[in-house]
């Protein structure tokens, strides 16, 4: 897993503080992007919070999960959680360690007691004194939140910062773009009043045998029950321990609501939603507890063709922090059809772009510290198949082809509705659930059109890794 270390720099720690009219809680900001440019220390929100301890133990579920490691549990993450402001919102996003669940916690405007909200995205810090502080948060009093430093000023003040140095594993950014693939196929599948959902999820099992296959619900009636197969309706919970950061506002939970795919007979992703008083709290979990959503492949598509890379330059122009993209929107102001615009926005998903909120079936607008061309470069089955095309190893024949792959051959078919299939092991594995493999990416790739004129760096190893 290619590593590397992000430098986040905060003016001073964050800390939960008491203050004259209650508590103050100050969230520091390190580097981030915003209407006005790259900025070293934005500031988002200062108002107060509408219910005090429910958003403090939202931000807690957040930071558990950005600290959890659900499989292979030896050490713990440590990447802060990220802050969007969407103008009408404030939006809480972070990973798990192993890269298999995503949070996100949003504040609505009704939980903002009525402040205004800037635009931006930036790291905030939440360390352990300010943890334990949130933790033992109890009442009533007001809780005045402040997302960025006390004065603008303080970003041009020379003088001592906290810099904490974060390892950003590059699956984590293809993690958050290939969630958002996932969810933007989910539906709505259940729906709980809140005292059903803490019935439910408090009798859900505390991890899962080894061998076993997941979990599925459906729901019968007004509860969920445990199915052991996918019938219609059922959604998949692989892994039902990885709910357990729910148990931090399960008790002002005022419904939950689960989404899916429709199913198909595989282990497949799901969203969990808790509702809140002004708030959600919602965890999109992987097919597997073992099984990161950095290799499942939704954007390989996007990412293998040159006009969604053209589409993607001109639609990132019109994004303007919005809380809600409009597709039709998009497509009326660019000239694009929708399809294309969705392409596009999958793409810019890869750099951290934009986002998909299930509850609204809408993406939105954020931009996360990252390079641009990052997951593209370290997407090994993308980097295989423009080898394979460097080399000239794909050979178009109708609807069939041949790629020629070290010292064996690939049939690759194309279906009436343009889905490819390939006599390699990937596909023989996984049937395209997991996206293409190598072998048919390449082909897509050639009969787009798009040429490579040298193989990528590294690109044997790259191919190894792909299998």
């Amino acid at each position: 897993m290619t590593r590397s270390l992000t430098a986040l720099a905060y003016a001073r720690p964050s800390a939960l503080e008491t203050a004259g009219s209650g508590r103050l809680l100050g969230l520091e900001t390190s580097g981030g992007r915003t209407p006005r440019g790259a900025e070293a220390r934005p500031r988002f929100f200062s108002g107060f919070l509408s219910s005090p301890q429910i958003a403090a133990r939202g931000l807690l579920a957040v930071a558990d999960v950005a600290a959890a490691r659900y499989h292979q549990r030896m050490r713990p993450g440590s990447l802060d959680p990220v802050v969007t402001g969407n103008g009408d919102r404030l939006r809480f996003e972070s990973f798990s360690g192993c890269g298999g669940v995503y949070a996100r916690l949003d504040v609505l405007s009704a939980g903002l007691d009525g402040a205004e909200t800037g635009h931006g995205t930036t790291n905030v810090d939440v360390n352990n004194p300010l943890r334990e502080a949130l933790s033992r948060l109890t009442g009533t009093d007001p809780l005045h939140l402040r997302v960025g430093p006390d004065e603008l000023a303080v970003t041009t003040l020379d003088g001592p910062v906290v810099e904490k140095k974060v390892p950003l594993p590059d699956r984590w950014l293809r993690g958050f773009a290939e969630a958002q693939v996932s969810s933007a196929g989910f539906d709505l599948r259940a729906e709980l009043s809140g005292p059903e959902a803490v019935r439910f999820l408090r009798s859900l099992p505390r991890g899962q045998a080894r061998g076993r296959g997941p979990l599925w619900v459906v729901q019968q009636g007004r509860p969920l029950r445990p199915t052991t197969r996918p019938v219609p309706g059922a959604v998949c919970l692989a892994g039902p321990d990885r709910l357990v950061a729910l148990e931090r506002v399960l008790r002002h939970a005022t419904a939950l609501r689960v989404y899916g795919p429709v199913p198909d007979g595989a282990a497949a992703p799901s969203a969990w939603e808790v509702e809140l008083p002004g708030m959600r709290l919602t965890l999109t979990l992987s097919p597997d507890p073992a099984r990161g959503f950095s290799g499942e492949g939704g954007v390989l598509e996007a990412l293998a063709t040159e006009e969604a890379a053209g589409d993607a330059e001109l639609i990132s122009v019109l994004l303007a922090w919005e809380p809600r993209i409009d597709l039709a929107d998009l497509a009326e102001q660019s000239g694009l059809p929708v399809d294309r615009v969705r392409a596009a926005l999958t793409r810019l998903g890869t750099a951290g772009r934009v986002g998909y909120d299930v509850a609204e079936a809408a993406y939105f607008h954020r931009e996360l510290p990252y390079d641009a061309d990052r997951a593209e470069r370290h997407n090994p089955r993308l980097l295989s198949a423009r080898a394979l095309l460097a080399a000239g190893a794909v050979a178009l024949d109708g609807e069939l082809a041949t790629v020629v792959s070290g010292e064996r051959r690939y049939q690759v078919r194309e279906s009436a509705d343009g889905r490819l299939s390939c006599t390699c092991a990937w596909w023989a594995d996984h049937r395209g659930r997991r996206g293409p493999c190598k072998h048919a990416l390449a082909v897509r790739m050639a009969r787009r059109g798009v040429t490579v004129e040298t193989a990528p760096a590294a690109a044997g190893a790259a191919t190894e890794a792909a299998r």
